[in-house]
């Protein structure tokens, strides 16, 4: 008797200390929430903003960093920098309803990269697990709930990492049992995969150096295929042994600088750069291999017919594909043939870089889409070939310069959509927001 009661003791008390998960409440708890479509889903959301200005819930101070947080079972994870008064990555974990602190990670990390900001790849939450990859290769799997370290890898160390001049970038991929990440690792291991429950090493693929694109799951002829945009090809692979199925070639002129996140639909690819324009793959059903829909791109990189994007990953409405080319012009293409149908300077700023985050929100209307822009807005929108319809659009977040030290700073970090809430960082501060009717 005295077991047990001590028992249920325990139960409750960990029920007390649990933050609370909304019923039937959308999550975000990886790049680009669930799937990596960026879709949100949940119902009884607001259709405007009242004022300029978002109300917030909470806000909570933290370092500079470039990854935008992710929120899975009451908690709220995202990574940052300092450099005083040593250079150390930290993780944190933080309640969702009130922004306090459960648990932070930190660990000595020398940045020997460009742009030093933070880390950039977004938490990957899964199953319990918390999977961190800082801007040098250091990987960390977290109990979510606790924050202590289940295992860790410094991939640098023993992958021999090519490393990307702006550092690691693509947040890590759970499939199965897999943890997959891109790396860029030498020899033949620019794809990597990990036991997710012991970081012992699975698989690893391909010699090509890393770019900063985040990898996504598609089905093709049955399969399940990981799709990978790396430094120099498209690939294909099978994502519980690493073979490859298929790669197309879409090299770099200079160096890697993919980083928007591949669009599957209709069972088609669209990839985006700022050198090399637009790719459209038309992905087989039948068998396991692509073939080019078309790649368009113009003579230079402000005059293509299509879009070259620099780090927004664009998304496709139908027939329709919106995206923010490199100096900040909103396009919408054809997807049938890469044609431009319009082209709109009013979303963001017209800039080198100019950046926003598209987030489709298909339970409100097949076309509503929202947008956060560099300049720390959150607009509602409505996309279509006859062009932009800007709802509403309010302020919240201010911009800041770490992650851009130019034209006021930037917001470059991914927001998170959750519980019927947002959620952003700048570096400076996470911030939580109410979007509830």
């Amino acid at each position: 008797m005295m077991k047990l009661l001590t028992g249920l003791l325990i139960a409750l008390f960990a029920a007390a200390v649990m933050p609370a998960k909304p019923v039937s409440a959308d999550e975000w708890h990886q790049w680009r929430g669930k799937d990596r479509k960026g879709i949100w889903n949940e119902t009884g959301i607001l259709d405007k903003f009242e004022g300029e200005q978002i109300p917030l819930r909470w806000r909570v101070p933290i370092g500079s960093g470039y990854s935008g947080p992710s929120v899975a079972d009451g908690r709220v994870y995202v990574t940052d920098r300092v450099t005083k008064p040593k250079q150390i990555e930290r993780v944190h974990c933080f309640d969702w309803e009130t922004g306090e602190s459960i648990w932070s990670y930190a660990y000595d990390c020398a940045y020997k990269i460009d742009y030093t900001a933070g880390p950039r790849a977004t938490v990957t939450v899964h199953d319990g697990l918390a999977y961190a990859l800082g801007a040098m290769g250091h990987l960390h799997c977290f109990d979510a709930a606790t924050g202590d370290i289940v295992w860790k890898r410094d991939l640098n160390v023993e992958y021999n990492i090519a490393m990307p001049i702006w550092g690691i970038a693509s947040a890590p991929i759970v499939e199965s049992d897999n943890l997959i990440v891109q790396i860029g690792g030498k020899p033949d291991a620019c794809i990597v995969a990990f036991d997710r429950k012991t970081g012992e090493e699975r698989w690893k693929a391909l010699d090509d150096n890393a770019s900063y694109s985040a990898p996504i799951v598609i089905t093709q002829a049955g399969k399940s295929v990981l799709v990978c945009w790396t430094g120099a090809n498209i690939a294909g692979l099978n994502p519980q042994t690493g073979e490859t199925y298929w790669l197309y070639p879409f090299p770099p002129e200079s160096f890697e600088i993919g980083i928007a996140t591949p669009i599957f639909d209709h069972n088609e690819l669209f990839i985006t750069d700022f050198r090399q324009g637009s790719l459209l793959l038309k992905v087989l059903q039948d068998k396991l291999t692509v073939e080019l829909g078309w790649h368009r791109r113009g003579k230079d990189e402000q005059h293509t017919d299509a879009l070259q994007t620099t780090m927004a990953t664009p998304v496709r409405l139908g027939g329709y594909i919106y995206g923010v080319d490199s100096y900040g012009e909103l396009r919408c293409l054809d997807a049938r043939s890469g044609d431009r149908i319009w082209e709109d300077l009013s979303a963001v700023r017209k800039a080198r870089w100019s950046n926003i985050h598209f987030v489709k929100h298909p339970v409100s209307s097949d076309n509503k889409v929202w947008m956060f822009n560099e300049h720390g807005e959150l607009l509602i929108t409505e996309l279509s070939p006859e062009g932009l319809n800007v709802i509403s659009r309010a302020k919240l977040i201010e911009p800041t310069r770490d992650q851009l030290n130019r034209r006021g700073g930037v917001t470059w970090a991914h927001p998170a959509f959750a519980y019927k809430h947002v959620f952003a960082r700048n570096d400076n501060e996470l911030v939580c927001a109410n979007l509830e009717k």
